[in-house]
């Protein structure tokens, strides 16, 4: 090792005084770049004591400007989804879209209305923002929105099941994403856990059983995550609101992910239809942010006296939802009342509701553009089968189309280097390629995937 190498590395204040960092600096905090500057210069000095040699001027100049950048950007950021996966969770699942997402950003800059009666002049509650409108589109006697579904499922047992047996079918007690257990949130809530049934065939006869033996709720979940098949029994849910009706007790479904508009006008054969099941249950509550297409937050929607109960529960005010959750979720609710509205500008409804033959022609389109722009890589439209996500719709294959890369270089690099662009961009490599599904493409974000494509090639 030359030690006269390390004492040649420029001080951090004429670093700083170059143009090109100095351009950098004047949009970005000077802590914040000193500190990108520093950890590449306390690297260097390593490499260096390691036997490595100092860059040349204008490639280290280079070096500390890229690490600025990747400094300056936020950690959460927007990425392209080209993976297919409508519902991505790791992917913040249910996209606005710009239209939508316009709206939420003009409520975010300023000051808001979020508990301020306008007509009164007097406070007003966050709640009643969005309760007509959940009324009025599934037929529930009253609602309420908390800041999760997970939330809700707890603030539904809490108030109406603690101290109290529940009865649940052992075919429900399902974990989903993030270890959440059905069991424990029941234990966490105050419910009495009382299993009934087995794994695979609960009857009704079960749930009168139960309730003979003193059980004072019924529970229902929704298994959206995987299928049961097979030798299989289970009360149907206007079965069980039968029998609650006739035992005088409450009937609690927590749904996970429902439609607002029938799964049939998007071509799908499957899916719950919130009205139908919400007219059947005492309270139903789920998720907004799945195949609602909306922001994070948990929908209750039941009877005057229970939801009034849950509203009056301590939790409520911890479990409540911001004034974002609430421009996204009325925003979205307004399109329902007209559901072609609805499918052509609520993205999620949108990907669900693609022709494959629209996603050909645009799969065909962006390649034609692509090989145009990506000298040496390959693209090619081929068939592929996209996925709901989300735990929503197990099983469901959707036929989709995407466009097949093929690098100069190995399909991990080639994905790597998209997730380093800005905006990032994830794919899913198979047979050695890597494929970007149209599905869940944005048309807004085609110019940008062209862009990362391009900048991919240079940079390999």
């Amino acid at each position: 090792m030359d030690s006269s190498l390390l004492r040649q590395i420029p001080k951090m204040d004429k670093l700083l005084l170059r143009p090109e960092i100095a351009e950098l600096a004047e949009t970005l905090p000077r802590e914040l770049v000193r500190s990108a500057i520093q950890q590449e210069l306390d690297a260097l000095r390593q490499s260096i004591l390691a036997g490595g040699a100092l860059p040349e001027d204008a490639a280290l100049t280079e070096r500390l400007c890229q690490a600025v950048r990747s400094a300056g950007l936020y950690r959460l950021r927007r990425v392209i989804n080209a993976t297919g996966i409508v519902l991505h969770t790791n992917l913040g699942r249910a996209p606005l879209g710009s239209p939508l997402a316009a709206h939420v950003a003009q409520l975010a800059a300023g000051y808001s209305n979020l508990e301020y009666d306008l007509d009164a002049g007097q406070r007003g509650s966050r709640y009643a923002l969005v309760e007509e409108l959940l009324c009025r589109l599934t037929g529930a006697e009253a609602a309420l929105v908390v800041n999760n579904n997970a939330a809700a499922v707890f603030l539904m047992l809490n108030t109406l099941a603690a101290g109290k047996p529940a009865a649940i079918s052992r075919g429900e007690l399902v974990e989903i994403g993030g270890s959440f257990r059905v069991p424990e949130i029941m234990s966490a809530s105050g419910a009495q856990l009382m299993e009934i049934g087995t794994t695979n065939r609960t009857h009704l006869r079960d749930y009168a059983a139960a309730l003979d033996n003193g059980a004072q709720v019924l529970l229902k979940v929704h298994r959206s995550n995987f299928r049961l098949e097979g030798f299989t029994a289970e009360a149907s849910l206007s079965e069980l609101k039968e029998l609650a009706e006739s035992r005088g007790v409450p009937l609690l479904y927590d749904l996970g992910a429902g439609f607002l508009l029938r799964p049939e006008l998007l071509g799908l054969h499957t899916g719950a239809y919130v009205p139908e099941l919400a007219a059947l249950s005492d309270v139903l509550c789920f998720s907004g942010d799945k195949l609602l297409g909306s922001g994070q937050a948990g929908i209750l929607l039941g009877r005057k006296p229970l939801i009034d109960a849950m509203k009056q529960n301590q939790l409520t005010r911890m479990l409540r939802v911001d004034k974002m959750t609430l421009a996204a979720l009325e925003a979205v609710l307004r399109l329902y009342l007209s559901p072609a509205q609805a499918i052509r500008q609520i993205p999620v409804l949108s990907m669900l509701a693609a022709d494959p033959e629209s996603l050909r022609q645009r799969a065909e389109s962006l390649c034609h553009w692509l090989r145009d722009c990506c000298p040496g890589f390959t693209f090619e439209v081929v068939p592929c089968m996209d996925e709901p996500g989300g735990g929503t719709l197990p099983g469901t294959v959707l036929n989709g189309w995407a466009a097949a890369v093929t690098a100069p270089f190995s399909a991990d690099r080639l994905d790597e280097l998209l997730r380093r662009c800005d905006p990032p961009v994830v794919g899913r490599i198979h047979q050695g390629r890597l494929l970007l599904s149209l599905r869940t493409i944005l048309p807004e974000d085609e110019d940008a995937l062209c862009s990362a494509l391009t900048e991919c090639g240079g940079r390999a």
